[in-house]
């Protein structure tokens, strides 16, 4: 079948190859089955009414009106884990800038002026104010146990380092994950306290903002470094730049530029790089590119940000899928519907999440429109597709 997919962003063509050869992909299609999107705000732009799924390039999904898209039935996915090494290989990189001052000492050779002999005798006189510590035996304390965490704790152990932990909402999948050796805190409280790197890897949501604020950082050791490698909000800046000026905070290495504290010289800021590596975007691309044919084929969810995760092998070539809100009797309405059309049920599954839920049914016959209108006009219902194989 032909669909039609908009790309706001520029995806990575080895992404796009995993659509079906019929869909047609532009950046300015015309009533789009289905949106894919790497960073662009879309929260002021009209989103057609035949959008059925938006596909996020990346983790976060701060930039496309989830809770919108949710009572209009369309499915938001992204593709956690993804560019989970690419993340990690930063902190990693940031944790070496912090301890080693490395941006200082960068901006330090730069500003040196004279000949060879003369460049010698200011670095052998200047490189005492550069002295750091090594990675090896010290403690890093991450916030956040998901897909990017867990690959850090690894990463770090292997460095010699010690890790502890915090993520009151890991998932079991998340804790097979996790290496043995992390010790775990009770709280961000307790956390900070023990760390000499904290390394934040949570979403930015109303309880994650300012989780790192000014009672916080005064909780944290002397000379701690601060890493944030998620999103700008999950930190208060004028507690951070408090924590630097009063030698609380060694370093705060992010990758969120502020006109704040970009003069601090122990601010060291990229241009959010966390993601940006070939490797990262190709492998983003390729989940997001099959997460959504999966769904615009057969109404299968796998890593949606809205609706619960549900998968079904078909039983028939004629397919039903339901986005509902999650109420009593939903189930009992949309079987009742079905067997009053006399359509039997091989089989049927339905989930939910939050105020959502999700309802695939394969019946044994051909589906009439009639029997389509009346699922739709059920309460609750907010989108009924027909998905004949």
């Amino acid at each position: 079948m032909t669909r039609k997919i908009q790309t706001l962003n520029a995806i990575s063509k080895k992404g796009l190859a995993h659509l079906p050869a019929t869909y047609a992909v532009s950046n300015d299609a015309t009533h789009p089955d289905a949106i894919l999107v790497r960073s662009q705000v879309m929260h002021d732009m009209p989103i057609p009414a035949s959008v059925l799924a938006i596909g996020r390039a990346g983790a976060g999904t701060n930039n496309i009106p989830v809770p919108a898209m949710s009572q209009r039935g369309v499915v938001v996915f992204n593709t956690p884990g993804a560019n989970a090494n690419a993340v990690k290989e930063l902190v990693i990189a940031g944790m070496l800038m912090g301890t080693r001052n490395i941006a200082a000492a960068l901006n330090f050779v730069e500003s040196l002026r004279g000949d060879d002999e003369s460049l010698h005798k200011q670095v052998e006189a200047g490189k005492k104010h550069f002295v750091g510590h090594e990675l090896r035996g010290s403690t890093l304390g991450i916030v956040g146990l998901g897909a990017i965490g867990s690959m850090l704790a690894d990463a770090a152990i292997n460095l010699g380092m010690n890790v502890i932990g915090f993520d009151p909402e890991i998932t079991v999948d998340a804790a097979w994950r996790l290496p043995s050796q992390v010790k775990k805190a009770l709280s961000v409280d307790e956390l900070v306290k023990r760390a000499d790197f904290v390394s934040l890897h949570v979403p930015l949501l109303p309880a994650t903002k300012n989780l790192i604020n000014a009672d916080r950082v005064k909780l944290m050791k002397k000379g701690a470094i601060l890493l944030n490698f998620a999103r700008d909000g999950i930190v208060n800046e004028q507690a951070v730049l408090d924590g630097l000026n009063e030698n609380r905070l060694h370093a705060y290495v992010c990758d969120f530029p502020s006109n704040l504290l970009r003069q601090h010289p122990r601010f060291v800021a990229l241009p959010h790089l966390g993601a940006s590596t070939e490797e990262a975007e190709e492998n983003c691309a390729v989940m997001v590119a099959e997460q959504v044919t999966d769904y615009l084929e057969n109404g299968n969810i796998l890593n949606s940000v809205n609706y619960p995760n549900i998968s079904m092998p078909r039983e028939s070539k004629y397919r039903l899928a339901i986005a509902n809100a999650n109420v009593p009797n939903m189930l009992g309405q949309i079987s009742t519907a079905l067997a009053e059309a006399g359509l039997n049920i091989p089989n049927m599954v339905n989930k939910s999440r939050g105020d959502f839920a999700f309802t695939l049914v394969d019946v044994d016959s051909e589906v009439p429109q009639a029997v389509i209108d009346r699922l739709t006009a059920i309460s609750g219902v907010l989108r009924v597709r027909y998905l004949p194989s």
